[in-house]
């Protein structure tokens, strides 16, 4: 099993190194080797996905990624900027299947905004789509107006797009996860506006009826955000387009407490996957020692269960996170009155010992 490495820019040195150290400590026999990617790709090759970070995350089984972007590359031409290393790799690696669970734990009920009563057991699992809609339709571009309300002036346009056969695999993907939870998928879109959401909701409905015992329900883009903070509860598997699943992902990671505590897998076909943490690069608090690393922890757990076939490692991992927390260990993010603020490696470490068994000092 090969693993390709990608830190990436901002905090995702400091987070990933606290994940591999958490996967040496497994003896596991799997390779581990790293590459630059991103902005730090970028000014040492003169692009944010050099081919020969391209080739080690194709030949790998797995990817764990960190972050990418700063501010300082805001200017550069679009193709160059590190954020396209992301989406490169998705395309290039076939990754058309985003799971971000939401999982409110125990511990940190206290820690999100919502009342304890309304997140307390939260367990949601948002699947997007990763190929399609807006973030990689065509045409797109700038130009002069030629029509519209203000001809002559700039424009900006994106083309929103999705073919059947897209929607059918995501929602066979949906329904298949839903088999092993609750039986319940929620299909979000905006069909009352949107020509590619009418799609989406029509190829829905048909991929049901390959699976009876899964209910399906649908609900407007706009409703589900507010859905969400209303009775976030109410959802089980959610399954939705590219762009609604990026801003909804987001929304349901502020229901546990913080976005540092929320892991992702994105995989192909074949069960290859790139695995990072849902939030960003912070490069605000990069080289502060402050990050929190259990999202990105947690990614590495999904990586080895969905990816590496090692589903007992995974539960090693989850398990010694549970046990971190319970502990009363919290980076500044989910910290509060009672609890013990500690920094970045030191919540590495916490769950390394945990994992062997060790004192959790912190």
């Amino acid at each position: 099993m090969k693993i390709a490495v990608l830190p990436g820019d901002g905090i995702g040195t400091e987070i990933v190194a606290e994940a591999v150290k958490v996967l040496d400590v497994l003896d596991l026999k799997f390779e581990m080797e790293s590459a630059l990617v991103g902005g730090a790709a970028y000014e040492a090759h003169g692009h944010p996905l050099p081919e020969s970070t391209l080739k080690l995350a194709k030949e790998a089984d797995a990817v764990l990624f960190g972050a990418v972007g700063d501010w300082k590359y805001d200017k550069l031409d679009r193709p160059l900027r590190p954020e396209q290393a992301i989406l490169g790799l998705r395309k290039n690696l076939g990754l058309f299947a985003n799971f971000r669970p939401a999982i409110c734990y125990e511990e940190l009920v206290g820690a999100s905004s919502l009342k304890p009563e309304l997140i307390a057991g939260l367990d949601i699992l948002i699947i997007r789509e990763l190929t399609g809609d807006i973030y990689f339709g065509q045409p797109r571009g700038r130009r002069v107006a030629t029509d519209g309300h203000f001809p002559g002036a700039e424009e900006a346009f994106d083309t929103m797009r999705y073919s059947r056969p897209e929607i059918e695999r995501i929602a066979r993907v949906a329904f298949e996860a839903a088999r092993k939870r609750s039986k319940r998928v929620t299909s979000v879109d905006k069909n009352n506006v949107l020509e590619t959401s009418q799609l989406w909701k029509d190829v829905m409905l048909d991929i049901a009826k390959e699976y009876p015992d899964v209910e399906l329900d649908h609900m407007l883009v706009d409703n589900a955000a507010m859905q969400l903070v209303k009775a976030p509860k109410k959802f089980d598997v959610v399954v939705t387009g590219n762009m609604f699943g990026d801003i909804l992902s987001d929304e349901a990671a502020m229901l546990t407490g913080s976005i540092g505590m929320l892991p992702s897998a994105s995989l192909n076909s074949s069960n290859q996957g790139l695995y990072e943490p849902s939030h960003g690069s912070a490069p605000d608090i990069a080289g502060k020692g402050v990050a929190n690393p259990l999202a990105t922890i947690l990614s590495a757990a999904m990586m080895l269960r969905f990816s590496l076939n090692q589903p007992e490692a995974a539960d090693r991992i989850e398990s010694a996170v549970k046990a971190v927390l319970a502990s009363g260990l919290r980076t500044g993010d989910i910290w509060s009155e009672g609890t013990k603020r500690v920094g970045t490696r030191e919540m590495g470490d916490a769950v390394v010992a945990a994992i062997t068994k060790k004192t959790i000092t912190g």
